[in-house]
C-alpha cells in the first residue's frame, strides 16, 4: 500500500501532532512543476542551433562562404560604429543558396564568442512539428536566456513572471515577447557588457499556420502561413525598436513576398538586406567543396 507521504521531502514531525513538511504531495495528486519546467514544456528544443535534431543539418565546407560569414559577424559585433546603424539583418537569396549552412555556422562561431544570445531554426521539410510553429519561438528565446550565464538577473525575471502568470504561453505573441523578454530585460541594467549580442532565427519562410487549420472550426477565420510570418516578424521588429533590448537580430528567409514587402516598407529604418548572390563568389566556394570531396574520393 502506498504512504500518504510518497515523495515528500524535508519533513519533521514533532510531539505527537505538529508535521512541518516542503514539497508535500498528496497520493494520486501530480507534483507542482517549477517555473523552468513549464517554460521547458513550451520550446521547440530541435529549434536550437546545437539541439540533437539538427546534428545532420546542412554547415558550411571549410574555406566556403567565408567572405559571407565574415560580413554577419563583423555587423554583429562592430555595427554600432556604422553611419547608420541597423539592429536586424536580413539574409536572403533563394532555396539552395546556403542561408541554412550559413546561419549554423554563424550561430557556431558566435557560440565560441560568447556572444550568442539564442537561435531558433525553423524547419518544414524535417524535425518535430513544433518547429514550424509560431507558437514555440518566445519561449524559446526565453528558455536560451535563462540558461544563459552571464544573465542570471534576466534569469530569474523570466521565472518570475511564469510564475506570475503560466497562462502566457497561450497569449498572443507581443505578450509572451513583453513579459518573458523585454520587461525582464528592462529589470536589469547592471553587467551588460557581459551579455550575448545576437539573436539568430533561420528560415522564417517555413514557418506554417497548421495549427489553425481545424476543419472542426469551419466558422473560425483562417489565418495564413503569411499572417503567422507578418506577426514574427512584427514583435521582432518591436524588439530591436526597444532601447532595453541589447541585441542585433539575424533573420535568414527566402525573399518570398510578404517578407520582403515587410522588410522594404515596415522594417526598412531598421534593417539592413544582405542578399546571397554572385558578389560572395559561389563559384569558388563550389569548386572548393567539389576538389574537398574527389579528394576524399581519392583516398579511399
Amino acid at each position: 500500500m502506498s504512504s500518504h507521504f510518497e515523495n515528500t521531502r524535508n519533513f519533521t514531525i514533532e510531539g505527537d501532532t505538529h508535521i512541518y513538511a516542503k514539497n508535500y504531495n498528496h497520493y494520486g495528486e501530480r507534483p507542482i512543476q517549477s517555473s523552468i519546467e513549464k517554460l521547458r514544456d513550451h520550446i521547440a528544443a530541435g529549434a536550437l542551433h546545437n539541439s540533437d535534431e539538427r546534428c545532420d543539418a546542412p554547415a558550411c565546407h571549410p574555406e566556403t562562404r567565408v567572405a559571407v560569414q565574415d560580413e554577419v559577424i563583423s555587423w554583429i559585433c562592430d555595427g554600432d560604429s556604422d553611419d547608420e546603424p541597423e539592429d536586424i539583418m536580413w539574409v536572403t537569396g533563394p532555396a539552395g543558396s546556403g542561408k541554412t549552412a550559413i546561419m549554423g555556422s554563424v550561430a557556431a562561431t558566435c557560440q565560441g564568442k560568447g556572444i550568442l544570445g539564442a537561435t531558433h531554426f525553423f524547419s518544414s521539410f524535417s524535425g518535430s512539428a513544433n518547429r514550424r510553429s509560431k507558437r514555440f519561438l518566445v519561449p524559446t528565446l526565453a528558455y536560451q536566456l535563462v540558461q544563459h550565464k552571464a544573465m542570471t538577473q534576466v534569469a530569474d525575471q523570466i521565472l518570475s513572471a511564469i510564475e506570475h502568470n503560466p497562462a502566457v504561453f497561450d497569449q498572443k505573441l507581443e505578450v509572451q515577447l513583453d513579459q518573458l523578454i523585454l520587461e525582464p530585460l528592462r529589470a536589469c541594467q547592471e553587467g551588460r557588457s557581459a551579455w550575448p549580442k545576437v539573436i539568430i532565427i533561420d528560415g522564417l519562410d517555413e514557418c506554417e499556420a497548421v495549427q489553425y487549420h481545424d476543419e472542426a472550426q469551419s466558422n473560425t477565420p483562417r489565418r495564413s502561413r503569411e499572417d503567422d510570418q507578418i506577426e514574427i516578424l512584427s514583435v521582432l521588429k518591436k524588439a530591436a525598436s526597444d532601447l532595453d533590448f541589447p541585441f542585433r537580430i539575424v533573420i535568414a528567409s527566402r525573399p518570398e513576398h510578404a517578407i520582403k514587402r515587410f522588410f522594404a516598407d515596415v522594417a526598412k529604418s531598421l534593417a539592413r538586406e544582405l542578399f546571397l548572390d554572385g558578389k560572395y563568389n559561389p563559384d569558388a566556394d563550389m569548386a572548393l567543396f567539389l576538389e574537398s570531396k574527389f579528394a576524399n574520393i581519392r583516398r579511399e
